[in-house]
């Protein structure tokens, strides 16, 4: 969950996150997986640079992040109980997203006193099978497959608030070697809903109230019959806080309200990040 994905961002702006986490709780496996009563605890650990930039004269931008996570779970595999520990990089993944209707790409200057508008933007975050995996293994920090999730937002601004809602959905391609190493793994599109609202304070910190859905994701296992569909609400709470020299901390906390399939963790993220703006670029004697 992310309030804000879509606020608008001068060009020529960078920024650098490191960001660590903790997940822990019950995971409800579907039927292609000889699993049961799984628990699992996840830390993580990610850094990601983003950077915005001019497309057709809207704003948009760049931004990669790499993951590196220690897990721990434990379950009943095939009725024996077992549990294992992963340590290392998970799947590294890229999003792409610009401003459909809105204001214009501006500079940090004409930003500055720019009126706050409404803004209906587009993304494509892309998922690479970068992460550990080996096919002997049931439990793997990386997917082995592509995963592509495009996504609709819309941002409205309210007095200090900001109301966001998004949609979109996960597409993937199919896992050719899942365990035991013979066996091919597919799954549909899972469908995402987001809906956000976050408040301004006079000192620039900001709070939002998050609540996320996602739906479908069946699976099946060498074409068979595919397993039961997902329905899934998450809702939680971010905050943001201001420090000097562009910098800002940001802790976000989530929870499984319904599941019904997937992972019904309890979340908690704290965010560190940088921001810095391009130098203007020096304009030679006699230029208009």
């Amino acid at each position: 969950m992310e309030p804000r994905a879509y606020s608008p961002t001068p060009v020529g702006t960078n920024f650098i996150a490191s960001v660590l986490g903790v997940s822990d709780g019950e995971v409800l496996v579907d039927p292609t997986l000889p699993l049961s009563d799984v628990q699992a605890t996840f830390a993580l650990a990610s850094v990601g640079y983003g950077r915005t930039f001019g497309l057709f004269r809207r704003p948009a931008l760049v931004a990669i992040a790499v993951p590196f996570v220690h897990g721990h779970v434990e379950g009943q595999v095939q009725e024996q109980a077992r549990r294992v520990e992963r340590t290392g990089f998970g799947d590294l993944r890229v999003r792409l997203s610009t401003q459909l209707f809105g204001p214009r790409a501006m500079t940090p200057a004409e930003f500055a006193t720019a009126p706050r508008k409404t803004i209906v933007g587009a993304s494509l975050v892309v998922q690479a099978p970068t992460g550990e995996y080996d096919e002997t293994k049931l439990v793997n920090l990386g997917t082995n497959r592509w995963a592509f999730k495009p996504e609709l937002g819309v941002s409205v601004p309210v007095g200090r608030w900001f109301l966001d809602a998004y949609a979109g959905a996960w597409l993937f391609t199919a896992n050719d070697t899942f365990y035991p190493g013979d066996s091919v793994r597919r799954q549909d599109p899972l469908r995402t809903i987001q809906g956000h609202g976050s408040y301004t304070l006079p000192s620039h910190a900001w709070v939002a109230f998050d609540a996320t859905w996602y739906g479908g994701g069946e699976a099946a296992l060498n074409g068979g019959p595919p397993t039961t569909r997902q329905s899934n609400t998450r809702i939680g709470a971010t905050v943001s806080l201001p420090l000097p020299k562009q910098q800002s901390i940001k802790i976000a906390a989530s929870t499984g309200a319904a599941v019904r399939s997937g992972s019904d963790f309890d979340t908690l993220l704290v965010a560190w990040q940088i921001v810095w703006f391009d130098r203007p670029r020096p304009v030679a004697p006699g230029a208009p």
